[in-house]
């Protein structure tokens, strides 16, 4: 009889820890997945799938207004919070279905209850109490919204976890944060018809991406009627006796909102699970940390996903289970290349960028070439509307390949999934220059910029 009553456990029934599971099954694995909140993870759930569905429902507005320009006679359009909540809802309830479904099929044990790791080998289920003798652990717990820093009040501001389940659609939304989660759900709420302010501690939004697409999205947040507070901090949250939020600057007027999201950042969800106790390594804001092969400290448990705190995103912990599975239990090892993995912000323009910013490229000793272009696309010749597409070319100017891809504006990233793959073979600049254009498309320009940027 085996010491063991699974090959694998895994915690967290997310894409990363799923696609685990799976994999791992179909290696022969006998495996275990625990779940303690709703199978799909924070993509599925509360995050990539129910976002990009309020980002389409959100552009509707424009389209209405759009339509005019090319002879359409549009009635004065009105629309319904609770129908697009609800729709939604429904959506997330067939795709977490689906994902039950998966692991059933391929004969994945599942306990819907919290797991909390005993030793190398043990873990307890904490609602049952049973105890899994497991030859491996993998975590899969995602990542959790944090109000960095905490203040007084902070508890009358709500989450991106709450904000698919709002009970009506807010007069006025004060979203606090700069990162990719805060802009998007800024965009898509002032296209909703919500007054919305932005606060952001920083002088500009989105740190880490490319500078030019920084401002040029500001801009157009700008333009787009939302109220932008840069350089700016809470003190404190007070509930007014109308319901409604008013929080204090550390600078500037008072902002009163019927609905308050912090947006300031995800933390590694490893609170509670008993990975101190088994010796497994920590990082500084709790992240679990692991080597290529996502191979912690103690050697039986491995860690995949958001709780890493590496690239942050779903495709990315998705491989990075994959990766595990054949690894450990298919006898075909490989690991996942975090260097050069495409990413989108779906604000209204979109972002989709692959490989270095610029300041990057500069900073690790590249001599550059920038190639960059921006017009107004074909389709707001007509519409009227103002709108405006960037693109950007960063290239290394002794082999001539590409560094980076750096897109604004509509269907940016679509268009950069389909440019990642030549990134990542290793594209040059010559190789885009002789690349025919598709005429007439947005995504042409990427092929036909010649001379680059002075200076």
């Amino acid at each position: 009889m085996s010491e063991f009553d699974v090959d694998l456990f895994v915690i967290g029934a997310g894409s990363g820890g799923t696609r685990a599971a799976r994999i791992a099954s179909g290696h022969g694995a006998k495996v275990m997945i625990a779940e303690e909140d709703r199978i799909g993870g924070t993509c599925v759930i509360r995050g990539c799938v129910p976002k990009k569905l309020f980002v389409y429902a959100s552009r509707f507005a424009e389209d209405f207004e759009d339509a005019a320009g090319f002879g359409w006679s549009v009635p004065k359009p009105s629309f319904d919070w609770p129908t697009l909540r609800d729709a939604v809802a429904g959506e997330v309830t067939r795709l977490s279905g689906l994902y039950r479904k998966g692991l059933e099929g391929a004969k994945v044990a599942i306990r819907e209850e919290r797991a909390v790791v005993e030793g190398p080998h043990s873990l307890r289920l904490a609602k049952s109490g049973e105890t899994i003798r497991a030859r491996h652990i993998l975590v899969a717990t995602g990542g959790y919204p944090a109000f960095d820093p905490p203040i007084p009040g902070g508890e009358l501001g709500i989450s991106s976890n709450e904000i698919f389940h709002l009970p009506s659609l807010p007069k006025r939304m004060l979203v606090v944060g700069g990162g990719y989660i805060a802009l998007e759900f800024a965009s898509v709420f002032a296209r909703l018809g919500v007054a919305v302010t932005l606060l952001h501690r920083g002088d500009n939004i989105l740190r880490g991406f490319d500078e030019d697409i920084r401002t040029r999205l500001r801009d157009a947040l700008a333009h787009a009627g939302i109220t932008l507070r840069l350089g700016c901090t809470i003190d404190r949250i007070e509930l007014l006796p109308d319901g409604v939020r008013r929080a204090h600057c550390a600078k500037g007027s008072p902002i009163d909102a019927e609905v308050v999201l912090v947006a300031t950042g995800r933390r590694p969800n490893t609170v509670g699970l008993g990975l101190e106790t088994a010796g497994v390594k920590l990082g500084p804001v709790g992240e679990i940390m692991v080597d290529e092969n996502s191979a912690s400290s103690v050697p039986s448990i491995h860690a995949v996903g958001d709780v890493t705190n590496r690239v942050n995103l779903t495709p990315v912990a998705i491989r990075e289970g994959h990766a595990f599975a054949d690894t450990t239990f298919g006898g075909k090892p490989w690991h996942m290349d975090h260097n050069l993995v495409a990413s989108a912000v779906f604000t209204t323009p979109e972002i989709g960028t692959v490989g270095l910013t610029e300041n990057q490229a500069f900073a690790a000793g590249y001599e550059l070439r920038v190639f960059e272009s921006a017009f107004r696309p074909m389709k707001a010749t007509i519409s009227g509307r103002q709108e405006r597409i960037y693109m950007k070319l960063v290239v290394d100017a002794k082999t001539d390949r590409m560094l980076g891809v750096h897109i604004l504006g509509h269907d940016a990233g679509e268009i950069i999934q389909a440019v990642a793959i030549a990134v990542t073979m290793g594209a040059t600049k010559a190789d885009f220059d002789r690349t025919i254009a598709l005429h007439p498309s947005a995504a042409e320009e990427l092929v036909t910029m010649r001379t680059a940027r002075a200076g």
